[in-house]
Order: structure tokens, then C-alpha cells, then sequence
């Protein structure tokens, strides 16, 4: 007994020697896949700890070609999350309708059909009622302070009512629209029953005694060159994209109100990936909203520079006194539509006012 005792003993002293002499020294560290040798408290990095993980397929559907702004901002949303989970997610893309449509997107998306989807709060009146709010003309100038400012205020209340079923990947904005025309509108009162086309929305047109009309995009360039409309009412891209300003040639330097774009997850959906995903996707959010801005922003600016090189478009400039008799007709519109939802038991006031101090924030 004594004897394997004293072996015992050996044994110990051996392997804690051996302990001992390896401190400071490289360590070999063995995985199922290939191993690294790495000094001690360097990360240790192996073949297996970078392979993805459990794949993970998304359908993703956009109501619009992929070739407009809201598109390339999803395709490079897409491109990135791939590479942020080195090839765990892939996204299967379905834009231009070919999934779901404007007016059903967010409902397919409650039913499954589509993983995320992006459209427009406006599209579906009455569903998103403090997210609309961002569509109040005069709330911002570029398309990039609209998106970082809805952003951070949505995120900020992503527990209110019409958001409980969703989950959201982001929210962004286009520039505001402008009053594009066949005619130059130069006062308030030169622009009284004006037939402008209008994507919808708010009734600002009707705030400055213009008329709105409602067509297809496919039927405005005809009704513009019958004269069935005196304009449009729409973002600056517009000009070169459609061609628009063969037959608008006056621009008002007036900025008015912007379409906004959402993407959504269910929360079960958003809840049942794997954690490493959902970072992910978060991550992502911000700086996809702020993608949103900037291109619709460039191409906003390079419309309206090809429209008045190439078609002599003019821009028409209010003063002052002009410009304060536009804004004294809005403010009743803004109002009058706080106050509405504020009947309803909605903080409008409150969200609204976030939505003015983070414009102010990221004002240029």
C-alpha cells in the first residue's frame, strides 16, 4: 500500500510540474475541424467556431421594382446580412409585387407568407396611426435627416399599439415632395384650383386651395401632356426617372410632406431565430434606414440637376411673405390632424413633437 502510495504520489507531482511549465508557453487547442496554436489569452479562433450555423432562409417582399431607391436600400440590407452571419441567412427576394402587393404586405406578413416585408404605413389608413404622422409636410428637408429622425423615434416607441404584432427591421423616408408644374405658381393664390396629381395621403394639396388628383403612375405622363393636370406633386428623382420634366418645367422650392417606408417581422418570427440573427438584423437597422436617405437624397439631387440642364427646368423660389402665407395655410391641416388622434386616446401631440426634435437634430 505504501509503496503505490509513493507512486501516487509521483504521478501528481509530475503532471502539475508539467502544468506549471506550459504557463506562458502555446497551447494546442483541438475542435472537430482543423486546429490553431495561439499564445495564451490571444481568442483562440477555429474552422468550427466561424462556420454558420443552423441555416436560416427569409422571404423578403417589396411592393416596387427592385430599381427604386426603397429596392437597392433592401438589396444591400440583404447583401449585408448574409455577410454578417457568413452565410447562415439567405434571403429569397420577391420585389415588384410579385409576393404581395402595397395594400396587403403587412397583413402577408402576419400570415406568413413573407418573412419581412416593406411598404408604406400610408397604404393601409388607419394601421399605423402614430407612424403617419411622419408624413406632415414641412417636417423636414432631406430624405436622410427624415429617415435617421423616424428612426430613432420609432425605436424609441416600438411598444405602442399598431406595432404589437411586429417587430421592426426599419423605418426610413423619402425626401419631401415638391409641386411640379406645367405653369410657374409663384404665390399661394396663383396655385388656387390647380388639378395637381397627389401619391395621396394628407390633404395638403387641398390646404393651399390647389385640387388633388388620384391616377396610376402608369397614366400621369399622358394626363400631363393632354393637360388633364397642371402638375405633380411628388419626389425630385421623378423628373429624370419619368421623364417628368419634358412637360413640367417649374419646380416650387417648397418642401412638403414625404412618403414613409416600414419593414416588419412578426415577433414570433423575429423571436424564433437564432440569437446570433437577430443581432444581426438589429445591427443592421440603423444604418439601413440611413441607406434609404442617402439614395434617394443622390438621386433626388441628380434628377433635378439633369432636369435643368437638359430640359431648362426652372426653380421657383417663394419670399418670404409668400413662403409664410404657405405655412400659415398648412398649419390648420397639422393641427386638425393631431388633434384628431389625440380624440382617439393617441399621444399624437407627444410623438409628434419627438418627431420635430430629432428633424431638429439631424437638420443639415
Amino acid at each position: 500500500m505504501k509503496k503505490a502510495s509513493w507512486l501516487v504520489a509521483v504521478v501528481l507531482v509530475i503532471s502539475l510540474v508539467g502544468l506549471l511549465a506550459g504557463c506562458g508557453e502555446t497551447t494546442t487547442t483541438t475542435t472537430a475541424g482543423p486546429t490553431t496554436t495561439a499564445v495564451e489569452g490571444e481568442t483562440t479562433t477555429t474552422e468550427a467556431e466561424e462556420a454558420p450555423g443552423e441555416p436560416v432562409e427569409l422571404k423578403f417582399s417589396f411592393f416596387a421594382p427592385e430599381g427604386t431607391f426603397p429596392g437597392k436600400a433592401s438589396l444591400w440590407f440583404i447583401e449585408e446580412l448574409e455577410k454578417a452571419t457568413n452565410g447562415q441567412v439567405t434571403v429569397k427576394w420577391f420585389p415588384g409585387g410579385t409576393l404581395l402587393t402595397a395594400q396587403n404586405t403587412y397583413d402577408g406578413v402576419v400570415e406568413g407568407v413573407a418573412d419581412i416585408g416593406l411598404s408604406c404605413p400610408t397604404y393601409e389608413p388607419g394601421r399605423f396611426p402614430l407612424l403617419s404622422l411622419n408624413d406632415m409636410p414641412r417636417l423636414y428637408t432631406t430624405g436622410t435627416q427624415g429617415s435617421l429622425a423616424v428612426y430613432d423615434v420609432t425605436m424609441a416607441n416600438k411598444d405602442i399599439a399598431e406595432l404589437k404584432d411586429f417587430h421592426v427591421v426599419t423605418i426610413f423616408s423619402m425626401e419631401p415632395g415638391y409641386i411640379m408644374s406645367i405653369k410657374e405658381y409663384t404665390t399661394l393664390e396663383s396655385l388656387k384650383g390647380a388639378e395637381i396629381r397627389s401619391p395621396g395621403g394628407p390633404k395638403t394639396l387641398e390646404a393651399l386651395g390647389a385640387i388633388s388628383v388620384g391616377m396610376p403612375q402608369s397614366e400621369v405622363a399622358q394626363a400631363l401632356q393632354t393637360n388633364v393636370i397642371a402638375g405633380i406633386y411628388t419626389s425630385r428623382e421623378a423628373l429624370e426617372d419619368f421623364k417628368y420634366a419634358e412637360k413640367c418645367k417649374y419646380v416650387l422650392d417648397y418642401p412638403l410632406g414625404q412618403v414613409t417606408f416600414l419593414a416588419v417581422m412578426t415577433k414570433d418570427k423575429y423571436n424564433s431565430l437564432p440569437d446570433n440573427v437577430k443581432k444581426a438584423i438589429d445591427d443592421l437597422g440603423r444604418p439601413f434606414s440611413e441607406k434609404g436617405g442617402e439614395i434617394i437624397d443622390t438621386t433626388a439631387a441628380s434628377g433635378l440637376e439633369w432636369a435643368i440642364a437638359e430640359e431648362g427646368v426652372k426653380v421657383v423660389t417663394l419670399s418670404p411673405e409668400e413662403e409664410k402665407k404657405f405655412d400659415d395655410a398648412l398649419a390648420p391641416l397639422r393641427q386638425g390632424w393631431l388633434d384628431d388622434l389625440e380624440g382617439k386616446g393617441l399621444p399624437a401631440e407627444d410623438f409628434f413633437k419627438q418627431l420635430q426634435e430629432a428633424a431638429a437634430k439631424y437638420a443639415q
